[in-house]
């Protein structure tokens, strides 16, 4: 992340395409592989808050995800042009909790949602650890940057069959 102040807006991923090899038997692209584009995207957001692999080689810490809940919401099939947007919903000294929506990246629709915990790790121990200072200044710029974003529908869900009242 550079000098400049946070957006108040999400982090925008890089256009990604679906590969061809990602297409399972039903013809379109297979669950997993929504999870690949989703961690692809968290990648670029941790590499503007520097938390990438330059950090983990020279400071000895990363990120590992605790949690993830994927809501499957349209279908996305080989040739779909897709993004990812990644908010940064909350934070505290060891945690952050991202919610992600990936979109076709022309017609602007929404094919999935991913809400993630993710955890600091000190890589030398394997164990939950405090963000550095600095690191923890860009995370609060920007998390006070998308505090300004309305929050989408979707956030907090959880799986459970649907009320039959």
């Amino acid at each position: 992340m550079t000098a400049e102040t946070p957006k108040a807006e999400p982090f925008r991923a890089s256009v990604m395409q679906i590969e061809p090899q990602w297409i399972d038997y039903n013809g379109h692209l297979n669950m997993a592989y929504y999870n690949v584009m989703f961690d692809r995207a968290v990648d670029q957001m941790w590499l503007q808050l520097g938390i990438g692999p330059t950090y983990m080689k020279e400071r000895n810490g990363s990120t590992f995800t605790a949690e993830c809940h994927v809501r499957y919401l349209r279908e996305i099939h080989f040739g779909d042009p897709v993004q990812v947007s990644v908010l940064l919903l909350e934070a505290d000294d060891k945690r952050l909790h991202t919610f992600q929506e990936l979109r076709h990246a022309t017609e602007g629709w929404l094919s999935a949602t991913s809400e993630n915990m993710s955890l600091h790790i000190d890589m030398g121990s394997r164990k939950v650890a405090a963000f550095p200072p600095d690191i923890a200044a860009r995370i609060r710029a920007v998390l006070a940057a998308h505090a300004a974003v309305p929050r989408p529908k979707g956030i907090g869900r959880n799986v459970a069959m649907p009320s039959k009242r």
